[in-house]
């Protein structure tokens, strides 16, 4: 027996879990049509057959038909959701896991022009900021409706033998009910506290009498919205030993601040930059005062935060959920004593950030996470050893090194550069983005311990890269910042990579261009910004950085909005010229013709990058391959042809302008069949 804190047995009534680590209830959006099929079952299998104790699926499941899904939600009010889901249950369960739902009406957190396009309904007639509806009061056959549905879908989960189900109260429309800041109704639903809790009492109530105690039902709320007039930690405190009292709930999921905009969300689900574990506390706290069974998740990325977590008491099981999207086998490292291979969770939060764009979940650095059944966690070795050389140290030159030595090749890396990283390494100068180091250090360390020659400082040639006699060669040299996008002035303006880098100053009057709506063009507006300049981002698109997406939008904007920044929306930048000791700027539009100027002193393009693949055009005309890659063997998962001579590919930012998950993703898929 481990004396690890983590890895010790917990009794949840009836329940024994094997440890203290579990997912948390989350929606990575793999359903079909609404059913958990086979990617849905096979994502969270993975996790169950590496170790943890609990997986809870859905995030939430949606209970009635008025309460359509807004991001892929599984649909619990349909019958046809019980063999699928006792299907993911017997298979997690056979994997030692115990299997538990989540399920919610949204309220007004969703739209009436989705699903069956019904009208929402909620406590208020106030929209929720961040899905704009204007919901109708609720009416008493609304209500008694929707109790019904909540017993309709419990009893289907019992029938597909989950453990236990999960109610959200949080920000969905049972705290719509509870929170003062959203009930406008009157008695007996509105008013005192007990009021309006009473229709999450009724409900609970119901599923009890319906399905009986052999089911554990949990409270996942909102103990503290952080905002005047709302709960507050007293009320949260209250409500807690009003579930406890009641008999009818076996534990208690603490959430605090609100999510019915994007600040709010990130407050309870922190990004990279923002403080780790920051209810944990609270959480602990609530532990205490209530003296119920307690879960909590947000922000618990690595080990050591969990394990103090349990071992201090603050929670009896610790929820790493964007962790497990990271490494699924976090628990059967720490079995085996191998934290140190932990693929880190860097905070990115791609994951979620994909998701409220209406995506499917993606980790950011683990392009196997959603995609088991094509793109498995584990690495098979080669049949044959191969010589494999690898030019550029990037993330994705480093994917493909960490991944052909798992192979069991002989592998070399050429970088030009005196260390790893590539853009990342630029991208973490920032400080708030230092964590993204986390994605080169990791596979560097694996690529280490697998033997892979590192070259730096080496401006490969094609003689180089043939010298080494390979059988297959991978060109991950990424690109280059592309600025050479106006009728006239190319040579005036600079790049973001400048300002990020230092190279450039950043100048006192500033326009910077943003054709990309990257990540790269607020993090230069945000250093120029804090360096007392002025700032003005345009973009030609109709809203600014849509590539960075919501919940990591909120950090560069709590950055920037008390500072001498603006955002111009839907012109471009045609061309620059000098003005004296100025530049003036000529812009247009898409929308008409169109042609003001103003004066900077410096102009700033962001517009991506352009391939660096002259190594690539030199090697291919010697290859066997030409370069060429079969894209059906590719998604297949199938090897590659082989042909006379070295196999030559290219891959990430060196064949266009994408993303760090794109660029792994390239990596791993192409060479995990090498």
């Amino acid at each position: 027996m481990s004396n690890d804190p983590l890895l010790q047995p917990y009794q949840l009534k009836h329940l024994t879990l094997r440890n203290r680590i579990m997912t948390t209830s989350h929606e990575p959006a793999y359903g079909d049509d609404g059913m958990p099929k086979d990617r849905y079952r096979l994502y969270h299998l993975e996790r169950a057959r590496a170790g943890v104790a609990m997986v809870m699926t859905a995030g939430s499941a949606s209970v009635s038909r008025d309460s359509p899904p807004v991001f892929s939600n599984l649909l619990v009010w349909k019958d046809e959701i019980v063999p699928w889901m006792k299907r993911l249950t017997d298979d997690c369960h056979e994997a030692g896991a115990a299997v538990m739902i989540q399920l919610s009406h949204l309220g007004r957190r969703t739209r009436w022009d989705k699903g069956d396009w019904l009208p929402v309904v909620s406590s208020t007639t106030d929209r929720e900021p961040a899905h704009r509806a204007f919901p109708k009061p609720v009416e008493d056959w609304d209500i008694a409706r929707i109790i019904r549905d909540y017993v309709d879908a419990a009893e289907r989960m019992a029938a597909a033998g989950l453990d236990g189900i999960e109610i959200m109260c949080h920000g969905h429309l049972l705290d719509q009910f509870m929170s003062p800041l959203t009930n406008s109704l009157d008695a007996p639903y509105g008013g005192s506290l007990e009021n309006r809790a009473r229709l999450t009492m009724e409900i609970l109530a119901a599923i009890r009498k319906r399905i009986g105690n052999h089911i554990i039902i949990g409270m996942r709320y909102g103990v503290d919205e952080m905002e005047p007039g709302g709960i507050d930690i007293e009320e949260g405190v209250a409500l807690g030993k009003l579930f406890r009292d009641s008999g009818l709930v076996d534990y208690l999921n603490i959430n605090r601040s609100r999510i019915h905009t994007d600040p709010a969300m990130t407050d309870l689900i922190p990004v990279q930059g923002m403080r780790s574990a920051p209810h944990l506390d609270f959480a602990g706290r609530i532990k205490a005062e209530v003296g119920m069974p307690t879960l909590h998740a947000a922000r618990i990325p690595d080990v050591a935060t969990a394990r103090h977590a349990v071992a201090t008491g603050q929670v009896d099981m610790v929820g790493m959920t964007r962790a497990h999207i990271a490494d699924p086998h976090i628990v059967r490292k720490i079995v085996e004593g191998r934290e140190h291979d932990i693929r880190p969770c860097v905070g990115a939060t791609y994951c979620l950030d994909r998701i409220y764009q209406g995506g499917m979940a993606l980790c950011i650095h683990n392009p196997s996470t959603g995609r088991e059944e094509t793109q498995p966690h584990d690495i098979e070795p080669a049949s044959v050893k191969k010589k494999v050389v690898v030019v550029g140290a990037g993330p994705a030159g480093l994917e493909a090194a960490r991944v052909a030595a798992e192979r069991g090749h002989s592998v070399v890396v050429f970088e030009v550069a005196d260390q790893p990283g590539g853009q990342i390494r630029l991208t973490a100068q920032s400080k708030r983005r230092a964590e993204m180091i986390g994605i080169i250090d990791w596979r560097v360390a694996q690529c280490t311990a697998k033997g892979v020659e590192f070259r730096f400082n080496t401006w490969a040639e094609a003689a180089d890269v043939l010298a080494e006699k390979p059988d297959v060669v991978v060109i991950a040299t990424g690109g280059l910042p592309k600025t050479d996008i106006l009728a006239e002035g190319n040579d005036l303006v600079v790049s973001t990579w400048d300002i990020l880098s230092g190279d450039v100053k950043p100048g006192s009057n500033v326009l910077l261009y943003d054709d990309a709506g990257d990540h790269a063009a607020l993090q230069a507006a945000q250093l120029i910004a804090e360096a007392g300049s002025k700032v003005e981002v345009m973009t030609r698109d109709r809203s600014f950085a849509p590539e960075v997406m919501g919940m990591n939008l909120v950090p560069y904007m709590r950055a920037l909005q008390d500072k001498a920044v603006t955002f111009t929306v839907t012109y471009k930048l045609d061309a620059v010229r000098r003005a004296g000791n100025q530049l003036e700027a000529v812009i247009g539009s898409d929308y008409m013709k169109l042609n003001k100027t103003a004066l900077y002193d410096q102009v700033v393009v962001n517009h991506g990058t352009q391939p660096l693949a002259d190594i690539y055009f030199a090697l291919k005309p010697d290859s066997g391959n030409k370069g060429a890659v079969d894209y059906d063997a590719l998604i297949d998962g199938r090897a590659q042809p082989d042909g006379e001579g070295f196999q030559l590919y290219r891959i990430g930012d060196a064949v266009e302008a994408r993303n760090t998950h794109a660029a792994i993703y390239d990596a791993l898929r192409l060479v995990r069949t090498v």
